[in-house]
């Protein structure tokens, strides 16, 4: 099983499972059909079905072309909204594509119909892979636009939680960075936030993805998944899990972005007044 990551749009990705066996493969969350086509003539892979982790734009727009284009393709997902939608999946479900095996996981709250993928190919040696769209993200999680802390925590603890350690974490958009230095607001004096920062930092300068981490991994620096440490709870000021969680994703839908310095050249021209004839023209 080999797993393509593929930046799309301003910070999604999209993801082309492909079983090499075979040369089947199955997309993820398909936003963008040009892209993921240049992907699957170069790879020289059959596209066999798209599972939709949920159904915002950022994540399904694609499907209605790629359905016109490839008669006959499956599209997988939880939610009514998604388009193209041929397969609707629930909870536990298992799906199969050649040695490829799936397993959905509902966890709503981002949307509320939103469904995680747990793959995995039996007697290989290669770790699991989990598609976790919105849901969790690395050093973060997704925003509770459909639902409730009490779902999220759920999500976190014991859907996704509970899955093996080694599993790799393929999110469904780049925001590590971000992520990482309210993790680092949390918890100042977290070794493991401080290192996964600053590797973050240097890949994101370097233009390369931060996926995939490891469930293990985000344990050790992701604060929603640390709701009972200490630090965690004392920047919160809760001590109850799902509290501390709904304080924690408040705290992090308020935590701004640091203002960037105007560049000195633009100031110096409106210090001398050179937009003056543009502005005159608004």
């Amino acid at each position: 099983m080999k797993v393509k990551v593929i930046s799309v749009l301003e910070d999604n990705y999209m993801y082309l499972v492909i079983e090499e066996s075979t040369r089947h493969a199955v997309a993820v969350d398909a936003a963008v059909p040009k892209r993921l086509l240049e992907i699957i003539r170069k790879e020289d892979v059959v596209l066999r079905a798209i599972l939709t982790t949920h159904h915002h734009w950022d994540h399904a727009r694609g499907n209605e072309e790629l359905a016109q284009l490839f008669p006959g393709l499956q599209v997988f997902g939880a939610d009514g909204r998604i388009g193209a939608l041929t397969h609707r999946v629930t909870h536990g479900q298992e799906l199969t594509f050649g040695a490829i095996r799936v397993r959905c996981l509902f966890t709503p709250c981002h949307t509320s119909g939103h469904m995680c993928y747990f793959m995995w190919e039996d007697d290989s040696p290669d770790a699991p892979a989990l598609f976790s769209g919105d849901t969790l993200f690395v050093g973060g999680c997704g925003q509770f636009f459909e639902g409730t802390a009490e779902q999220m925590h759920t999500n976190l603890t014991q859907t996704l939680g509970a899955l093996p350690k080694d599993t790799k974490i393929f999110c469904g958009h780049e925001c590590t960075v971000r992520n990482l230095k309210f993790a680092l607001k949390v918890e100042p004096e977290n070794e493991k936030v401080q290192e996964k920062l600053a590797w973050a930092k240097q890949r994101d300068d370097e233009d390369l993805p931060t996926v995939p981490s490891t469930l293990q991994e985000e344990f050790l620096y992701n604060p929603f998944l640390r709701l009972t440490e200490e630090a965690v709870q004392k920047f919160t000021g809760k001590t109850d899990p799902v509290e501390v969680l709904r304080a924690l994703r408040s705290e992090r839908d308020n935590f701004k972005k640091p203002k960037e310095r105007p560049n000195p050249q633009a100031v110096l021209a409106f210090d001398w007044g050179l937009f003056g004839p543009f502005l005159d023209k608004q």
